[in-house]
């Protein structure tokens, strides 16, 4: 059983249209959330944590919201960002700076997977061996010695004013193809998503596993 670390059940239920049924569940675990300049070293750590925690495979992911303008912020904090600031004040930060252009933005998620066991290199999903992996070992990590195998989605668009009733976080000032997240269904929204993106490369070679 593949457990994906989370507390929010709609990623388990968009994991589950990439895996096959029964094979993934929901673990509610509070793994370590480091600080760093990028996602890649947040989620492995948290996947080592999370695989000592569960003792079985895990998936985490982590994810942010980069604004161009705004030189990638808010990036790692993209939710330190919604709750202090609100999307609706980010997106404003983000016209404001780019005006008369688009507020061009970029979704990004990376997804870290965990079984104990090593990996076969290769170029994309990224293993521990490689240069974003070797990045992700910190000296504190007492389980730096187990194996993560990164996968990244990214989606690009541009920031707008709110519009959707769908979704949830950034989803209503997200635009992607003249569409904000919040106005697309699951099923479209899964498809073209940064996670969806990043699930569809780990279902790929999980399968595989």
């Amino acid at each position: 059983m593949l457990r994906y670390v989370t507390t929010n059940a709609g990623k388990v239920r968009e994991a589950e249209e990439y895996l096959s049924d029964g094979s993934v569940s929901q673990l509610d675990f509070d793994y370590t959330e480091i600080q760093a300049p990028t996602l890649e070293p947040i989620a492995a750590r948290g996947a080592r944590e999370a695989y000592r925690h569960a003792g079985e495979p895990v998936l985490v992911d982590d994810a942010g919201l980069f604004v161009d303008g705004l030189d990638g912020f808010p990036g790692p904090y993209t939710a330190y960002a919604e709750e202090t600031l609100g999307i609706e004040r980010v997106s404003a930060l983000a016209r404001d700076v780019a005006d008369p252009e688009p507020a061009r933005a970029a979704f990004q998620c990376v997804l870290a997977y965990c079984d104990g066991d090593p990996f076969d290199a290769s170029p994309d999903p990224i293993d521990r061996g490689d240069r974003s992996a070797a990045a992700a070992v910190d000296e504190e990590d007492s389980d730096a010695d187990l194996p993560v195998k990164l996968f990244e989605g990214v989606v690009r668009g541009r920031l707008v004013e709110p519009r959707g009733d769908a979704g949830f976080g950034y989803d209503p000032v997200f635009e992607h193809e003249g569409t904000t997240f919040a106005e697309m269904g699951p099923a479209k929204k899964n498809a073209v998503s940064h996670r969806g993106r990043a699930l569809g490369k780990f279902a790929e070679w999980y399968a595989q596993r």
